[in-house]
C-alpha cells in the first residue's frame, strides 16, 4: 500500500457522532477503495471530535470522491463541516 495522507477532516453537528466501522465503509466507497483508513481525535474543551479521513495521494478524481462522501454523510442524517486538506 502506498503512502496515505490526510485527504479530508470533518467535525459533526452537536450530539452527533459516527464509529469508525461505519466510517471506513463510507470513505472507502466515496474512493471506490477499501486502501483507506480514518482517525478520531476528541478535543476535550469543545467536547467535539474532529474525524480525518486518509488516503493515498494519487486518489484520482477528488471533487467527485468529495461529491460522494457528502452524499454518503447526508444520507446518514450527519452534518459535517468538511475541510479539504490536500487537493492535487
Amino acid at each position: 500500500m502506498k503512502h496515505q495522507i490526510a485527504i479530508f477532516r470533518f467535525t459533526l453537528g452537536p450530539h452527533q457522532s459516527i464509529g469508525p466501522a461505519l466510517l471506513h465503509a463510507l470513505w472507502a466507497a466515496a474512493c471506490q477503495s477499501p486502501n483507506v483508513s480514518v482517525g478520531r481525535h476528541d478535543d476535550r474543551a469543545s467536547g467535539r471530535a474532529t474525524y480525518s479521513l486518509y488516503a493515498s495521494q494519487q486518489l484520482p478524481d477528488l471533487p467527485l470522491v468529495e461529491l460522494r462522501l457528502r452524499q454518503a454523510l447526508d444520507r446518514h442524517h450527519l452534518r459535517a463541516s468538511l475541510i479539504v486538506l490536500h487537493a492535487h
